[in-house]
């Protein structure tokens, strides 16, 4: 799925992000010429850290960054903000998820680099944060800029088609993460062309 993602990505000019679990990373980070992200990462320095997932571990593995904050592996703020400073300080990029608006603005003043709003209940589902709740997305948006305008934002949750695509990017997300509309899907690669059909033709961000 991954060598579908990277070739599918490249002909669409779509900059695309593969987020495996944690035993593939280094294999497909040499295989695939898209980047690799963890899917969490804890905030601790290397060292005698049997069962965590530390950022030189993930460095050497080859990932380019990780997500933290998932609503499936949500961390405490003080947590998170370890976890962001050990990401910045081994160069690689943090994805921070949030479940609502008011949480994403909370959020934001991490100066995050890449800021994620997904509403646990719309996950793995088959309504889009993007078309069941616009307002979520728009005022994730302007929350966001508002505090980090450096910060880009993220739509995920129940993303599934071109449309939920373009009605995200309507809204003034700069990219979607999406999981179960491709995994579960009987064609992944169908699935994953249907969503880059949503983003027009200039590089945009989708994980």
């Amino acid at each position: 799925m991954g060598q579908i993602l990277a070739a599918q990505a490249h002909t669409a000019g779509v900059a695309a992000a593969l987020c495996p679990s944690a035993p593939d990373i280094g294999f497909l980070a040499t295989a695939l010429r898209i980047p690799v992200l963890g899917q969490h990462l804890d905030g601790v320095d290397a060292g005698a850290r049997t069962g965590w997932v530390v950022a030189e571990a993930l460095a050497a593995a080859g990932a380019k960054g990780s997500l933290v904050n998932h609503s499936e592996h949500p961390l405490a703020l003080e947590d998170l903000v370890l976890a962001l400073a050990r990401l910045h300080a081994t160069g690689l990029v943090g994805i921070v998820c949030a479940k609502d608006v008011e949480d994403a603005r909370s959020l934001a003043k991490l100066r995050p680099p890449y800021l994620a709003i997904e509403p646990p209940e719309l996950i793995g589902g088959d309504r889009s944060v993007s078309t069941a709740q616009p307002e979520v997305v728009r005022g994730t948006v302007e929350a966001v800029r508002s505090v980090s305008p450096l910060t880009r934002v993220l739509c995920g949750a129940g993303v599934h088609d071109r449309n939920d695509v373009r009605i995200a990017l309507s809204l003034g997300a700069e990219g979607v993460l999406v999981a179960s509309a491709v995994t579960r899907a009987a064609d992944p690669g169908e699935a994953i062309a249907e969503l880059l059909a949503g983003y027009p033709n200039r590089a945009r961000t989708v994980a």
